[in-house]
């Protein structure tokens, strides 16, 4: 038969033995703060500069510290450095397909040096030539244009049901005349590489 002394220790030891569930909430360390002295405990005092040139001077400090690293950011690709306009799943795809490809619209840009040359001279054949090459460039920027946006956009609805696809085709094609060098944000895929 137990004492009564024997029982509560058998108690205490069999509280000990209990695993503790992962549910289970601690004890209180102490008593709850006053609003003031947590307040006093979070808040580091704000020391205003002494004149308004050194107060300027760590703004534009501050303000070039910060574009700095939102620039290295947006070029590792993280995505709250990419702006809004650059953001989401579907405009990720519209990227991805049109780094993968090799376009020729991309190009524009270095052939436009040389036919603005030939505009600004007044010989009448090279005038005609310049404008027919003007008039296939287009031709061809369009179309690659038209082609890649409809490819995004049949992509975009298959992978991405629910989203919306309101101007994929026109980020897509105006994302084929960029340099594949000066694109923002950087291309994440090589060229030939699946998608």
């Amino acid at each position: 038969m137990l004492d009564a002394d024997q029982a509560p220790e058998q108690a205490d030891d069999a509280d000990y033995a209990q695993p503790t569930r992962s549910g289970l909430t601690p004890k209180k360390a102490g008593p709850t703060p006053k609003r003031s002295e947590a307040e006093a405990n979070r808040r580091t005092p704000y020391r205003a500069p002494a004149d308004r040139k050194s107060a300027a001077r760590e703004g534009k400090q501050r303000d070039r510290s910060e574009r700095t690293r939102r620039a290295e950011a947006l070029q590792r690709g993280e995505e709250w450095a990419i702006p809004a306009k650059d953001r989401g799943p579907v405009r990720g795809l519209a990227r991805d397909v049109v780094d993968s490809r090799h376009g020729l619209s991309e190009y524009y840009l270095i052939a436009a040096l040389p036919i603005l040359v030939l505009l600004f001279l007044h010989v009448g054949g090279l005038q005609v030539i310049a404008d027919g090459i003007v008039i296939l460039i287009l031709i061809v920027v369009i179309g690659e244009g038209y082609y890649v946006g409809r490819k995004v956009e049949r992509l975009a609805k298959e992978r991405f049901p629910g989203k919306s696809t309101r101007g994929v085709k026109l980020y897509s094609a105006m994302r084929t005349t960029q340099m594949r060098r000066l694109r923002m944000p950087k291309p994440r895929v090589n060229r030939g590489d699946p998608v």
